[in-house]
């Protein structure tokens, strides 16, 4: 069975690490519009220089930018068996660009998890989060701090916090997250694709209700 997920949620709720380890359960790739932002930048492609200044604000990137690199992705061969979304889409012109494509190859999306994380808890999670700079690992001083301090357990990097993870920003991303992503919700929830999943749990928690989310679909 082809299974094509797509996360939704505010930023901080914990996306990226819940569609890591559903892909990893499910066998197909895990696709990040973040990620994907990343790798240009780190090659300094024009495409990853203007992807960062949108991101720096907290503001989303551009559709046509966005949408042309996440539908070549997932056209790849390895994403013929599904693929679980994270990033994306973010706007009802990206969710009907997805379609669209997914159409195209004669599939469609199976479920949309729509993982809840309240306001607080989110400022609470992002302006605590710090990144390695050598390898990328991120912890939490909240929750999965470092053994020493600004030092990173696994490759002793150096840690830092992000331009968008200071609480300015973070409330413009909860913000921008409300009034540009927020439509999504209605958009599967009228397709019935829409399931809620209690974000706030620990991660095991979280998981477990997700892949009975996805199995529940798959159906």
């Amino acid at each position: 069975m082809s299974v094509f997920v797509v996360m939704l949620g505010p930023p901080g709720a914990g996306k990226g690490t819940q569609a890591k380890l559903l892909a990893k359960e499910l066998g197909v790739p895990h696709v990040s519009s973040g990620d994907l932002f990343r790798d240009h930048l780190s090659r300094k492609t024009e495409l990853g220089l203007l992807a960062k200044e949108y991101m720096d604000r907290g503001d989303l990137v551009p559709d046509d930018v966005t949408v042309g690199m996440v539908i070549e992705r997932i056209g790849r061969l390895d994403c013929q068996n599904g693929v679980i979304l994270d990033g994306f889409p973010r706007t009802l012109s990206q969710a009907a660009a997805l379609d669209g494509a997914l159409a195209e190859q004669g599939q469609g999306v199976t479920v949309v998890p729509l993982v809840q994380v309240a306001d607080d808890e989110i400022i609470k999670r992002l302006t605590a989060r710090r990144v390695c700079r050598s390898c990328g690992a991120v912890y939490n001083l909240v929750f999965n701090s470092p053994s020493v301090e600004d030092v990173c357990d696994a490759c002793e990097g150096e840690l830092y916090q992000r331009d968008d993870d200071n609480p300015e920003t973070v409330r413009n991303r909860l913000f921008t997250y409300y009034k540009e992503t927020s439509p999504l919700i209605g958009y599967y929830f009228a397709k019935h694709l829409l399931v809620e999943v209690d974000g706030e749990q620990e991660i095991e928690a979280v998981q477990t209700d997700l892949r009975a989310v996805v199995e529940a679909a798959g159906k």
